[in-house]
């Protein structure tokens, strides 16, 4: 059974940071493209940050772009956020996702596989 496991959520103060990490279960998803999804509370979930297999080309949501980085490393199946200067509105549970087929990477429908969440709260 395939699985994305996320980690490094907790609670940070504004301008802040944190490195999320997603690690996946099987080999075959090194070549996937890998996302970050957010979901605030009472909201809908949205799209993050996206990064293709070979690791040139992301993709950012206008409210993160410029404070959160998306890297990955395939020898280790594992994808990251890297999130600077983390504001009260970037509190969320964040979702780790993959994708084999291509498609509009900002969609949460392109991905097939999808981790359990990891909590980020920002607050002083």
């Amino acid at each position: 059974q395939v699985r994305l496991v996320e980690s490094g959520g907790g609670l940070v103060q504004p301008g802040g940071s944190l490195r999320l990490s997603c690690a996946a279960s099987e080999r075959a998803l090194r070549t996937h493209t890998k996302a970050w999804f957010r979901q605030a509370p009472g909201k809908e979930r949205e799209f993050a940050a996206a990064i293709q297999w070979g690791g040139g080309i992301t993709y950012y949501a206008d409210s993160v772009k410029g404070r959160f980085t998306i890297s990955r490393d395939n020898a280790k199946n594992t994808v990251y956020l890297q999130m600077n200067n983390l504001e009260p509105e970037d509190t969320a549970v964040y979702y780790c996702a993959a994708a084999s087929r291509s498609g509009d990477m900002k969609r949460e429908s392109t991905y097939e596989h999808w981790g359990q969440g990891t909590q980020v709260t920002v607050s002083s």
